[in-house]
């Protein structure tokens, strides 16, 4: 499958000076362009979302453009996986 999450946040730390939150904008990356999946906004948004709160400046820029292009119903659902996903790691 050429789908992955991360289940643990801290299989998210990558080595080669890699932050989580840059593997987690790398997910969010994946998501909006297709890289190896379907595109996924709501999912991309997510992603971003998360790498944003753990510090990532430029997931939160890239956050910002694929919100302003995504319906309230998908942004909607986009935030509320995003805190779920903070919840249980």
């Amino acid at each position: 499958m050429a789908r992955f999450e991360i289940q643990n946040s801290e299989n998210a730390a990558m080595t080669g000076g890699e932050t989580r939150a840059d593997a987690l904008r790398e997910m969010g990356l994946m998501y909006a362009t297709g890289r190896g999946c379907a595109v996924d906004l709501v999912a991309a948004h997510k992603w971003l979302n998360i790498a944003a709160i753990k510090g990532c400046d430029r997931a939160a820029e890239l956050r910002a453009d694929l919100a302003a292009t995504m319906s309230k119903t998908d942004l909607a659902q986009a935030l509320r996986a995003a805190r779920e996903w903070m919840t249980v790691h």
